[in-house]
């Protein structure tokens, strides 16, 4: 059985006070034992921060971005063992604002992906379409080739550490929604493609849904076969919102 993740990204918000109300009533309403694995994806300055706070408890820590480069004069890059030094568990990997905003490709993800992995954290590799793409019907080709750039390069081993976030990206923050079979339908083929290259693996495979998932959809959004959680934006700045997700069955 794959266990559901709830992963909120918080984007470029934040402060050293709203955090620490943030994650004190996250802390305060999470249960002692969860079903589910809980990840709070901070911006980078407020990492140290975050991993004190949560040390010891059930939510585990994750950043937003990752530099291909180990070390080196690359001015406001952040690397992987940078992160591992803060004690992140996660990192997300090609968020659509970060292939939109900063022109990363499938290959610059795919590397990412892999210093992710190196150094024994999990990729949230996040895939998703435009509303052009999506109306043209090319949201099967566009997801197969953002997702098997990086299948390319990794080992089984590798991809069964791998978590994909599909986040259809005309439904994030528009005010248009996937219907929860729509949502099913893209998780189901990017199960598909994972198992053309390791059946084993995407058992495995861990695929959350990234598009606008807030409490009044989780519930159905979640019952889906295929759909293993959820990559929060917005609610997730809101413990009582990112609390009913993790709680919604």
């Amino acid at each position: 059985m794959r266990r559901t993740l709830i992963a909120g990204n918080w984007k470029m918000n934040g402060s050293l006070a709203t955090n620490a109300a943030l994650l004190s009533e996250i802390i305060a309403g999470m249960p002692v034992a969860p079903s589910r694995d809980v990840v709070v994806c901070a911006p980078f300055p407020y990492l140290a921060q975050c991993a004190d706070t949560l040390a010891g408890t059930v939510v585990s820590l994750g950043a937003q971005d990752v530099s291909v480069h180990a070390q080196g004069a690359f001015t406001g890059d952040v690397s992987a063992s940078m992160l591992s030094d803060f004690s992140c568990g996660y990192v997300i990997v090609g968020h659509s604002e970060r292939r939109a905003y900063h022109a990363e490709d499938d290959a610059l993800v795919a590397q990412k992906v892999l210093r992710v992995l190196d150094l024994n954290m999990t990729p949230i590799l996040c895939v998703g379409e435009m509303l052009e793409q999506r109306e043209s019907g090319q949201t099967n080709e566009v997801v197969a080739a953002q997702l098997n750039a990086v299948l390319d390069v990794l080992t089984s081993d590798h991809l069964s550490r791998l978590v994909v976030a599909y986040e259809p990206v005309w439904a994030i923050g528009t005010g248009k929604t996937a219907t929860p079979q729509m949502a099913q339908d893209v998780h189901a083929f990017l199960r598909q493609q994972i198992a053309a290259k390791s059946s084993d693996s995407a058992e495995l495979v861990q695929i959350v849904y990234g598009g606008s998932m807030k409490p009044d959809n989780a519930n159905e959004l979640l019952q889906m076969p295929d759909i293993d959680g959820g990559l929060i934006g917005g609610a997730a700045l809101k413990a009582v919102d990112f609390l009913a997700i993790i709680a919604a069955v």
